[in-house]
């Protein structure tokens, strides 16, 4: 039986393994960074091998899209300076290392879904970050280890989109969300159950990376109105364009994923995003 180490285990995704964790027969360890220091690589090391870890799940990351163009140092040491202390101690321990990243890495200008070999071209800090903790995982190359990009990710769980709209709908009439920027919602429970089910079967000489995200394509705008529609929220859902809400950092103005290589390798079947949003606000109570 795995002893996995989960780390940042009280975000969305390491909410939904938790919750998952019953029905996968592993010892968990899940940590956060009150417990579990991962930019400290002898506070790593020495945990691994006091708990016998055979397994991680890094979950961890610094996710504040904007702060991050301020706050270049920190957002460097947890998506990518961590991530290569995770894999130099994966390599040195020979234990499996599964680390999340996202498409973030892509500058958004396609108009096709993007491959695993796609090239790669981050617009801010944030991807930045991410696509070096990447490379670095790469060039050491610890064996049996993967990386799973995926994209626009939501849950019962933390701050996300879902939570955002369905809090606002309640509060306003109306609402302007924008409709030129296209992806593929994940609902972390999905996201969740396919890690701890293809944890046996990852069995690679080179680090591998994988695309997931929920089936199916949609624009922020079209993503609100569903959140509206299935919680019957009386709140009118307006489109803008990117420009009339600008931010610090920039966001990809597409970035479909394309899953075919995991769902081909470890023969999974995804669920369609309106399916899957369905569920969480059930989950949450919200669904009328």
């Amino acid at each position: 039986m795995a002893n996995v180490l989960v780390t940042g285990a009280n975000g969305q995704l390491g909410s939904e393994i938790r919750e998952l964790s019953s029905l996968f027969p592993y010892i968990y360890f899940f940590t956060d960074q009150n417990i579990l220091d991962i930019t400290d690589k002898e506070q790593i090391t020495q945990f691994v091998k006091s708990n016998s870890i055979d397994t991680i799940i890094n979950c961890a990351a610094y996710t504040a899209v904007d702060k991050a163009e301020e706050d270049k140092i920190n957002a460097d040491k947890v998506n990518h300076l961590a991530v290569r202390y995770l894999a130099e101690i994966a390599k040195e321990e020979d234990i499996k290392l599964l680390h999340i990243s996202t498409d973030y890495v892509f500058d958004g200008k396609n108009y096709t879904p993007y491959t695993e070999e796609d090239r790669t071209n981050p617009n801010g800090v944030y991807g930045a970050t991410k696509l070096a903790g990447e490379e670095a995982m790469r060039d050491i190359n610890p064996k049996n280890s993967i990386i799973i990009r995926t994209s626009w990710v939501y849950s019962g769980y933390g701050a996300n989109f879902v939570k955002t709209m369905l809090r606002l709908g309640k509060e306003k009439k109306d609402l302007g969300v924008i409709f030129d920027q296209v992806g593929s919602p994940t609902y972390a429970k999905d996201l969740a159950k396919t890690i701890l089910s293809i944890l046996p079967n990852i069995e690679n000489e080179k680090v591998e990376i994988y695309h997931y995200s929920n089936e199916g394509v949609v624009s922020w705008y079209d993503f609100a109105k569903e959140i509206m529609r299935m919680a019957k929220l009386d709140c009118t859902i307006k489109p803008i364009e990117t420009k009339e809400y600008p931010t610090p950092a920039m966001r990809p103005h597409y970035s479909v994923l394309n899953k075919s290589k995991i769902k081909k390798e470890f023969g999974l079947t995804i669920p369609y995003w309106k399916d899957s949003l369905d569920e969480c606000l059930k989950t949450m109570g919200e669904r009328k």
